[in-house]
């Protein structure tokens, strides 16, 4: 009989057990768990994605000045410099190309003679600072 109680009551605790859902603090510890995952993850994201950024403008502008090298060689032209909209028109440049930094602003063009530096404000957008992207390496920062 004794056994029989018991089990009874155990049924009945395993059921009322199953019954109850998740308390506010277990669903609170779980949200905070989360929250530290995604704080970990953006704290060494960031960084990659803004690296990712200057090596994908290096690599527009790099592309941008070929097609003006390119430009110049097929109009026998090396005192003018085409804009980016000039070169996708004479499809040097495929107008599915980046024709923009990947902060959204247009690359610069100068020409000097067969000298063609193609810069990009950078992150901060703003020119002639230490951020800026200029093709080729080394080539002055000033000047437009």
């Amino acid at each position: 009989m004794k056994d029989e109680r018991l089990n009874r009551w155990l049924q009945r605790a395993k059921k009322r057990a199953e019954a109850r859902g998740m308390t506010l603090i277990e669903i609170m510890i779980v949200v905070a768990i989360i929250a530290m995952i995604t704080g970990a993850v953006a704290v060494v994201a960031v960084p990659k994605m803004k690296e990712a950024q200057i090596k994908t403008a290096q690599t527009a502008a790099r592309t941008v000045r070929n097609a003006v090298q390119q430009w110049q060689l097929s109009n026998n032209d090396y005192g003018t410099c085409p804009t980016v909209s000039e070169l996708v028109q004479d499809k040097q440049l495929d107008s599915g190309q980046a024709t923009t930094d990947p902060w959204g602003e247009d690359f610069t063009i100068t020409c000097d003679g067969d000298d063609v530096i193609v810069r990009s404000n950078g992150p901060d957008k703003k020119p002639g600072t230490p951020d800026d992207v200029v093709i080729p390496q080394g080539a002055a920062s000033e000047g437009n």
